[in-house]
């Protein structure tokens, strides 16, 4: 491939590889909104139903064509990517629109804003837009990759909207779950007169049947920070079901060609695997520990109503580390810290870029990254779930530790909370 180009409204490209990554990215600042990644699957123009849409809530598509990857944050700059593999798209599908929505202000707030077509095959860049004219845009529409011919382009779009990404997505036939608010209130009508002639009301006709009900999709979600560290589970409506914790990383390669997948990092890092643990503490008094090491993989039915699904060593968000509390039985839970140390591959969670999502069953998704690290930490804190008897509290912890020589990620980890725990050593 030669030199990518940076492409004008309204121009388009020849896709040649076989998938790509799209990848948004802006600069943040104080003040700066959030910025959000999602992917809209048309047939002549409109999705076939709610799940032709991929975001944050909803990060993988049923084909797996689409996945939202997530965000990565290096020195003042954002991206957050998705990944569209044109070999796993059906062929009804004929446009992939790539939209972006800013999260807690508008798009003349953000500055740098580019969308550009990776080759993720050799990392070269096919194609890259830049947009430089929002005003009081909340959504955008960049760009969108069609097919003409039999063969995929990519075409920079740039229209953007002030109705938030529950406007564009409801202008493509998404049905959109938005908050409910109090009807305004009406003003009392009149009493309609008689009619002259007393009419028989007509039969009800038998309506056909229709198609089934789809739960309208969610977009509200709760990024944590460091000025806005937690966030009450009932208030976003997600205590009971399953809550999942998904930990998914990146490595930041110090060359040409950097920000591939662990999986694809083996020569510089090894085979790095990092792992997903849990603390816990129940109502009861009972206190242990979820994790691969020693098979302690837990159990959702029964005490400590945490598990730990099996061992990733990828960090790709559709899998990532994954781990699941049982809301069912919150009156049980006191307080869980979730929790990852690197078991092999690294010596510091250097170069790592991570992030870890909260997905109630019902309820708002938590987000949030965690910062640079640099310490020689090999376990950090992710996040801390507190019990009152009434409400569950997450808390973004993001706390790098530094094991002391001869002493385990575990016992750090407990030290510094107050756990106290007796620890052997364990392997998996």
């Amino acid at each position: 491939m030669g030199a990518s180009m940076t492409m004008q409204k309204g121009t388009n490209v020849a896709v040649p590889a076989q998938a790509v990554r799209v990848e948004l990215g802006w600069r943040t600042s104080p003040g700066t909104p959030d910025v959000d990644a999602s992917a809209l699957l048309l047939v002549s123009g409109k999705v076939r139903g709610d799940t032709d849409f991929v975001f944050y809530n909803q990060p993988v598509h049923g084909s797996g064509a689409v996945r939202h990857e997530g965000k990565q944050t290096a020195g003042g700059a954002v991206t957050d990517s998705l990944t569209v593999d044109f070999a796993r798209m059906e062929p009804a599908i004929d446009r992939v629109v790539v939209a972006a929505s800013a999260d807690g202000g508008t798009f003349g707030q953000v500055t740098g804003l580019y969308v550009r077509i990776v080759d993720p095959a050799n990392g070269s860049e096919i194609a890259r837009f830049d947009s430089a004219d929002a005003t009081v845009e909340t959504a955008f529409i960049l760009g969108e990759l069609y097919l003409r011919q039999g063969a995929w382009k990519f075409r920079a779009v740039g229209q953007g909207y002030d109705t938030g990404l529950g406007g564009l997505a409801t202008d493509f036939g998404i049905s959109v779950d938005e908050p409910r608010q109090a009807p305004p209130a009406q003003r009392p009508q009149q009493a309609p007169r008689p009619p002259a002639h007393p009419v028989a009301p007509p039969a009800a006709p038998t309506p056909p049947p229709g198609p089934p009900v789809v739960q309208a999709v969610r977009l509200t979600k709760v990024t944590l920070t460091k000025d806005a560290p937690s966030v009450s589970l009932s208030k976003q409506g997600g205590t009971s079901g399953a809550l999942r914790v998904n930990l998914n990383w990146e490595v930041r390669k110090q060359f040409k060609g950097w920000g591939a997948k662990l999986g694809r990092a083996v020569a510089m890092h090894g085979d790095l695997d990092l792992d997903l643990c849990a603390l816990y503490e129940l109502t009861d008094g009972s206190k242990g520990v979820v994790q691969a090491l020693g098979n302690a993989y837990g159990s959702l039915r029964q005490p400590p109503y945490i598990h730990l699904d099996g061992d990733d060593r990828t960090g790709a968000v559709s899998s990532g580390e994954n781990l699941t509390v049982n809301l069912d039985h919150k009156d049980r839970l006191r307080r869980v810290l979730i929790f990852v140390t690197i078991y092999e591959g690294a010596r510091s969670f250097a170069d790592l870029h991570a992030t870890v999502t909260l997905q109630p069953q019902n309820g708002a998704a938590i987000d949030f990254s965690l910062d640079e690290c640099d310490v020689p930490s090999t376990v950090c804190a992710l996040a801390l779930i507190t019990s009152d008897g009434q409400d569950l509290t997450v808390q973004r912890e993001a706390r790098y530790l530094v094991p002391q020589r001869g002493v385990s990620p575990q016992r750090t980890i407990d030290a510094a909370y107050g756990w106290g725990m007796n620890w052997t050593p364990g392997r998996k």
